[in-house]
């Protein structure tokens, strides 16, 4: 104070005097938090020693101080009073320059304080109205810029909202629009199934005349074929008896079997000669009126004079073999169980668990045909050699033949005791066979409608038969493991076959009737030598059951219908195995075609696929 009144302080320099007051005085400000004990620590810390407890006890003491230390800390605040009316006088001398009238001042006010001549009223504090005024100043300016961001916030909000009530129109309007579209479909879909209702009994007539007219369609090309064929035979037949009597004319003395076959064609057989066709046929037991008689064994497989028949498979010779061109979807509404082609059109017969029988064209794959009458779910199939019947086998342990020109059942065999796995057509179509669960192969005549004979001789269920074609041996496959060759006329087994470990599930003679194939529940294939009785080769294409075997007319390859959804095709002569993949599921049949152009396969998954 004494340097402040003795000397004038420099310009730039300004001194104010603030009474201060600080309330509670603290070490630091750090806050401190209290550390609770834990009962389960105290007791965890009984096995303890005596130093130890002692400790633990010290601890928990600080503990409890610095916990009630820190209830009656407060936190010291720094309070600013206003200045009084002398300190006010200073900082207004000051600030104007006015020292020497300050020293005046100060000089006078101290001894006036001394003298106990100045009031407690003459030393209150000043209302610093500048100060007050420059933080209203302060103060509203923050206003007016609040108030600005308030009024740019609201013009946004009000274009946002202008936006958002024009779009609400917008959309409010296209919503009408869309309501009376809607509204005017549905009244036009109203009054269109009401239009198009009067129809329906039109085009269901319309369908039903479709599919009589595609019946008569199949049916009149296949008496067409039949009389083709009836006079090409006819006009071979009076070929040959023109060049037989020529002979006979230019040699009158020579009498042969030719001339004993032109001699009965005329009424005059002589004795002894053979020309009666009973003389060339073995005879059958006859033991009901009606029976057919057997025909010699000397029938030669006319299929194998075709030029497909001689070298390699086309699946061999075209690039990339054969491949899924065409698929049947949803065929059935089950499972197929078996595939059958016509023998002269490109027709095909699928049958399927759903107890329905269809006939399919192909190429295209429309259905043209559908049967039932069975019980049970169907399990196999085959055409008659004239192509004009059908014979198809069930669960319902009975066998049926179906009439295409009659459209209709027209016989039924019932003397299996279990269901009835296949069938098979004598190439003269006057017999067939059919394999069961009981374990037995009938052979059935047409011409007296009976079972004619009944094979005995597997132990287990017999899963498929086959008749070779033009001959009357016939092959049979069984879950005893074995397959079998029997003479039909006999009904004796000629020849057996072991080598398969698990039941087997087909078994198929190649057109030559020199090798059968046959397959068992374990993805194996064996090839068998009929003449050697012996076996060729053993194809492991498991573990996935082979569910059947078909020779293509080359015999140069088998199709195997596998369980994994694959058709695996062997070539016998290069001993390789190739898969065509495409069914969801389990194959369980396949056919190639006579012409080998295409191969057929039925799955699980209720499709029809064709390979070529």
């Amino acid at each position: 104070m004494a340097d402040l009144l003795g000397s004038e302080p420099d310009e730039q320099e300004l001194y104010t005097l603030d009474q201060v007051s600080i309330d509670e005085d603290s070490e630091d400000e750090f806050d401190y938090g209290e550390v609770p004990v834990l009962e389960q620590e105290l007791e965890a810390s009984g096995d303890e020693d005596l130093d130890t407890a002692v400790r633990t006890l010290r601890e928990a003491t600080e503990d409890i101080q610095l916990g009630t230390r820190k209830a009656s800390l407060v936190t010291s605040s720094v309070t600013t009073r206003p200045e009084v009316v002398d300190d006010f006088l200073r900082n207004f001398l000051v600030r104007m320059g006015m020292w020497r009238t300050l020293n005046s001042f100060q000089t006078e006010w101290y001894e006036l304080q001394q003298k106990g001549l100045l009031s407690a009223q003459d030393v209150s504090i000043v209302p610093d109205i500048y100060a007050k005024n420059q933080k209203l100043d302060n103060e509203v300016k923050v206003l007016r810029i609040e108030l600005q961001k308030f009024k740019d916030a609201a013009g946004k909000a009000r274009n946002t909202y202008i936006r958002l009530r024009k779009e609400r129109d917008y959309h409010r309007m296209h919503h009408r629009r869309v309501v009376q579209e809607k509204s005017k479909l549905v009244d036009d879909i109203r009054r269109l199934k009401l239009h198009y209702s009067g129809f329906e009994p039109a085009l269901a007539s319309l369908q039903h005349k479709y599919e009589v007219a595609m019946k008569e369609k199949m049916l009149s090309r296949l008496e067409r074929d039949r009389a083709v064929g009836q006079a090409t035979g006819l006009a071979q037949t009076l070929q040959t008896i023109q060049s037989v009597r020529e002979e006979a004319d230019s040699s009158p003395g020579v009498t042969g079997p030719t001339q004993g076959r032109l001699a009965a064609l005329r009424g005059q057989r002589p004795v002894g000669l053979l020309g009666d066709p009973e003389d060339v046929a073995v005879k059958g037991p006859r033991v009901a009126s009606g029976d057919s008689v057997w025909p010699g064994d000397l029938g030669v497989n006319p299929l194998l004079g075709r030029p497909n028949a001689k070298g390699p498979a086309r699946h061999l010779t075209r690039s990339g073999g054969f491949r899924l061109t065409h698929t049947v979807q949803d065929a059935h509404a089950l499972s197929v169980s078996a595939v059958a082609l016509h023998p002269d059109r490109p027709l095909l017969v699928t049958v399927s668990d759903d107890r329905k029988w269809k006939m399919w064209s192909l190429p295209d794959g429309d259905c043209v045909m559908t049967g039932e009458g069975h019980s049970d779910w169907l399990s196999g199939c085959d055409f008659h050699p004239d192509g004009r019947r059908l014979a198809t086998t069930s669960g319902d342990r009975t066998t049926k033949v179906w009439d295409f020109q009659q459209g209709r059942c027209v016989a039924t065999f019932a003397e299996h005791q279990q269901p009835v796995w296949g069938v098979s057509w004598h190439s003269n179509g006057l017999f067939m066979a059919t394999c069961s669960m009981d374990s037995t192969v009938k052979i059935w005549d047409l011409g007296s409608s009976r079972c004619r004979s009944t094979l005995r001789g597997h132990a287990d269920s017999v899963n498929s038969v086959e008749f070779l074609s033009h001959s009357n041996a016939l092959i049979t496959s069984s879950a005893d493991k074995t397959v079998s060759l029997w003479d039909a006329r006999t009904g004796r087994p000629s020849q057996t076959f072991y080598g398969h470990q698990h039941a087997i599930n087909h078994a198929a003679f190649n057109a030559r009737g020199d090798t059968v194939a046959s397959c068992d529940a374990f993805g194996v294939m064996r090839l068998w030598d009929v003449r050697k009785v012996a076996p060729i080769i053993a194809v492991d294409a498991g573990p996935h059951p082979i569910n059947a075997v078909a020779f293509d007319l080359s015999s140069t390859v088998v199709a195997m219908a596998s369980n994994d959804g694959s058709v695996k095709m062997y070539d016998v002569s290069g001993a390789k195995t190739d898969s065509l993949l495409g069914h969801e599921e389990a194959v369980t049949s396949v056919a190639f075609d006579m012409g080998g152009e295409f191969l057929v396969s039925g799955g699980s998954d209720t499709t029809i696929r064709i390979w070529s």
